[in-house]
């Protein structure tokens, strides 16, 4: 079989494969296009799916007639003016997007420069060209791509249903508004709501409020600052507090130089940060943003540009654990909302939960008495109401017996609490219910602490923190653990033979394809090294950490921290509660306990009153 040349629109189509494969990709490239065009406002507009109308409408810069015949060919563009793949700066460089889309769909795109007395619109059904013609149009650019991939009905068998189209078309959208908060951004179509981001101020005020548009007030509310540099690395934008955590990493959103992207590295650096504070089975929700010198990232790695490589990976994992772990830090105890929130939703009170009331209405209480009948209420309360004379107090103590004692531990409550105390973000101890849990008031509510939870965080924290001063304490093996390895695994593990003795696992080559340890941390068994070797090359594969191992330690802490906390059903004095109180609001983390529990639910005294229906 000879080699032929294919045709140039087959060609088209072919490539179209890797950069258009759903219609959320055509829409990314073309919101792309509009931001590299300097727009200030995006309109989206889509119908099927995307895959029988995507319309992007821009207010960028516009294209004279010349631009307007070349951006339908292939790897014909304007954004790598010198041709030095090292220093793009824009988030489009390659010159495909429009004759990829151009090549399956019937495109139309109307632009026109602000310094032209008229627009331009030129059409292309599956590949074949027509000639620009002129049209009345505002500044900026109009692309409509309609029937996409009716040229290759193949690729239609692929699509999934209309409503995931749509979903992922939403996604791809919203990831470019986080990125890009001075714009608006709207996205509508037929049978979806859509939205309309108006756009934000600079600086990290108008990135939150961004962030707040497109995830929620959640997010807001949960959001903790992120702000570090490290040589020509910079990492900001804004982490979730760990007690807000979710299911899967979805909602981790990660730019690099204002391209939305995913990264294993990355997302390796945030399970390391968050290690102390969720089990494996929880994520946290963030949207970081890394700005570096161009030449630093690669993002000619992935057709759809969606994966980028750094020139120093260990650099960026560095800064981004560092970061994350100081921020965390930093926000000491505080836990999320949604805890008072869930409670307040769970005992509210509502007119259909409760049963109708046999008082009689203030009408019909006024023609008896004269006064309504919340004034008669009023009045009953304000009397010396005694509970021994009400129908409905218990017969069990007859006359001469003592009263039983109440079931919570009202010690706290014999003395008022300090002013200090009440202003503490934790206020002041006034009670121990079944020798479990603390009630303690502040100036504005009340907050409910689980004293065993809370102590275990802070056992664990003084552990980690005389690790750190005194070092991993080590053993030497009385015969070293062989462990045989695919020669790159064991490459990998003693390339990171400092890292591991600096966590107190000493390596060396044995031979090809195997490690010997010859020192491992006192606190773990023998029997736990092998295995835990084969995870740590694993990890290095991966992420080039060695999280196994670091869990493996904090898992021995937080088991001795588990066992050696205050239990639940031991009776605390005032003081003992306050002390522990003071101790959690100074203590990183405090908020959750090692397993990613909360250690403490606050409410507010507007919550308690909707839980009475005073609200």
């Amino acid at each position: 079989m000879t080699i032929r040349r294919l045709d140039p629109i087959l060609a088209d189509r072919i490539a179209a494969g890797e950069v258009v494969e759903r219609p959320a990709a055509a829409v990314k490239e073309l919101v792309e296009n509009a931001l590299d065009a300097g727009a200030s406002r995006i309109d989206v507009t889509i119908a099927g799916g995307g895959q029988k109308l995507i319309r992007v409408i821009d207010d960028g810069a516009g294209m004279d007639e010349a631009d307007l015949l070349l951006c339908i060919e292939r790897h014909a563009t304007s954004k790598i003016p010198d041709g030095d793949l090292t220093n793009i700066a824009t988030l489009g460089f390659r010159g495909e997007a429009l004759p990829s889309i151009a090549s399956v769909a019937r495109l139309e795109i109307a632009t026109r420069r602000r310094e032209a007395p008229n627009g331009l619109r030129l059409r292309v059904d599956f590949g074949a060209a027509s000639t620009p013609a002129p049209v009345a149009l505002a500044q900026g650019t109009k692309v409509e791509a309609r029937d996409l991939f009716a040229a290759t009905p193949a690729r239609l068998k692929f699509l999934k249903s209309e409503r995931a189209e749509a979903s992922a078309v939403a996604d791809v959208v919203k990831r470019l508004a986080m990125a890009n908060p001075q714009a608006r951004f709207s996205l509508g179509g037929e049978g979806r709501a859509g939205f309309d981001y108006q756009a934000c101020p600079p600086g990290q005020d108008g990135l939150l409020a961004r962030l707040t548009q497109v995830l929620g007030r959640d997010f807001r509310d949960n959001a903790l600052a992120v702000d570090a540099e490290r040589e020509e690395f910079r990492l900001w934008g804004f982490a979730g507090l760990p007690t807000w955590h979710r299911a899967n990493a979805l909602a981790q959103f990660v730019f690099v130089n204002g391209r939305p992207v995913r990264d294993r590295q990355i997302a390796g650096a945030i399970r390391a940060a968050y290690m102390d504070y969720l089990s494996s089975d929880r994520h946290p929700t963030l949207a970081l943003f890394i700005t570096c010198p161009p030449r630093l990232v690669d993002v000619n790695v992935h057709p759809a540009k969606a994966e980028v490589r750094f020139a120093d990976p260990g650099l960026l994992r560095g800064l981004v654990v560092g970061a994350l772990k100081q921020s965390l830090a930093g926000a000491l105890h505080r836990a999320t909302p949604a805890n008072a929130a869930a409670v307040v939703e769970k005992f509210a009170w509502s007119p259909s939960s409760v049963a109708p009331r046999m008082a009689p209405s203030p009408d019909i209480a006024r023609q008896q008495t004269g006064v309504p009948s919340n004034a008669l209420w009023g009045e009953a309360i304000a009397r010396n109401w005694d509970w021994r004379s009400s129908p409905a107090a218990p017969s069990l103590l007859a006359p001469g017996f003592a009263e039983a004692p109440p079931a919570a531990d009202a010690r706290a409550h014999e003395e008022a609490p300090l002013d200090g105390d009440l202003s503490a973000p934790l206020g002041a101890a006034r009670a121990q219910i079944h020798e479990t849990y603390i009630i303690a008031q502040t100036r504005d509510g009340l907050v409910l602490v689980d004293q065993h939870a809370a102590h275990e965080r802070l056992v664990y924290e003084r552990l980690k923190r005389e690790r750190a001063e005194r070092g991993v304490a080590r053993q030497a093996l009385l015969s070293p653990v062989v462990v045989d390895l695919d020669p790159a695994d064991a490459g990998r593990l003693v390339e990171a033979a400092d890292l591991l003795a600096s966590l107190g696992l000493a390596v060396e080559p044995f031979g090809p394809g195997a490690v010997a340890v010859h020192e491992a941390p006192a606190a773990l068994r023998t029997a736990e090294i092998e295995p835990l070797v084969r995870d740590l090359a694993c990890s290095l594969a991966e992420d080039g950490a060695a999280a196994p191992l670091e869990k493996k330690l904090h898992h021995v802490l937080a088991t001795m921290a588990c066992h050696h906390s205050v239990r639940a059903g031991r009776r605390l004095g005032a003081e003992e509660m306050n002390a522990l109180l003071r101790e959690m609001e100074r203590t990183p983390g405090a908020g959750q306990c090692n397993h990613g529990r909360p250690t403490y639910v606050e409410l507010k005294l507007a919550d308690i009153e909707k839980l009475f229906g005073r609200r």
